[in-house]
């Protein structure tokens, strides 16, 4: 393996982190979305690296797996979300529930 195993480990932490700082903070449905998808990209590269170091194909047998489910995920994501804004007329989460939006 070309790169350490501790970059890789450090880049899939960092990712995410990123994504779940996204996802908490971010009030907008579809920035929640794209916070998931980095979180679930972030695991695939730990599962890649862990891989290569172990010289085992689970880790990439597990990454198709995780890209099926990402793939799915935001689909069905995307389709609520789309519901959602047709029936309150914003993707803001605050609003869903509440009859008064504050913007």
């Amino acid at each position: 393996m070309i790169v350490p195993y501790s970059h890789v480990i450090f880049l899939a932490g960092i990712l995410f982190l990123m994504g779940m700082f996204c996802t908490v903070t971010r009030r907008n449905l579809m920035m929640m979305v794209l916070g998931l998808e980095i979180m679930l990209n972030a695991a695939a590269i730990a599962f890649i690296g862990a891989a290569l170091r172990h010289g085992h194909m689970d880790g990439h047998a597990m990454v198709i797996f995780i890209i099926a489910v990402a793939a799915a995920e935001v689909s069905i994501g995307l389709a609520l979300i789309v519901c959602i804004y047709r029936k309150t007329g914003t993707i803001d989460a605050g609003c869903i529930e509440g009859d008064v939006c504050e913007l």
